[in-house]
């Protein structure tokens, strides 16, 4: 059996149709279950066109794509410098806004590989901890409190059309060393 041979590569102006490959083949299967077809839909227009990812750069967000040897299986974007208010931080954190792995590929490490990989930009940073919301229907909250994240809050975010995104916000602080 072979080792997988995971590597991260951040996006490029000629990377944005790819990304938006794995954004449409992973999303809407992550989420069948959990949303509606309608909110599928909406989200993907509203937070997933090519349009929006690269809007998304502006605000801080930074894409990355994963590759198992020379095929991309999943895609990660972190926020650097994040704040909230909530989690009574005592620094900023990194915000893991997007983390996902194409359904054939989990279980073989992917996710932890790009979860490493957050945690490393993070400490690079000089960030306290790490971030992230999940969708409370989403089987990924066990991946997280298995890696160690603790569920810190819930909350509800309204996206317009009638539609809320209910979320855990998991925290995962950085121990002084």
């Amino acid at each position: 059996m072979s080792q997988k041979q995971f590597s991260i590569k951040e996006v490029q102006k000629e990377d944005w149709s790819l990304l938006k490959q794995l954004v449409d083949e992973v999303w809407p299967a992550t989420f069948k279950d959990i949303l509606s077809e309608a909110q599928i839909s909406y989200m993907m227009e509203m937070m997933y066109s090519i349009t929006s990812l690269k809007k998304q750069t502006g605000t801080g967000s930074v894409f990355y794509l994963l590759y198992d040897s020379e095929v991309a299986v999943g895609y990660l974007a972190i926020i650097p410098h994040y704040s909230d208010e909530r989690l009574n931080a005592e620094a900023t954190l990194t915000k893991v806004d997007k983390i996902y792995v194409l359904p054939k590929t989990q279980g073989a490490g992917a996710g932890r590989f790009l979860m490493d990989f957050a945690f490393a930009e993070a400490k690079k940073a000089g960030d306290g901890g790490v971030m992230l919301n999940v969708n409370r229907g989403n089987n990924a909250v066990s991946f997280y409190e298995y890696y160690g994240f603790k569920n810190s809050y819930s909350a509800d975010f309204d996206i317009g059309n009638g539609y809320l995104m209910e979320d855990y916000i998991m925290y995962y602080p950085f121990k002084n060393s």
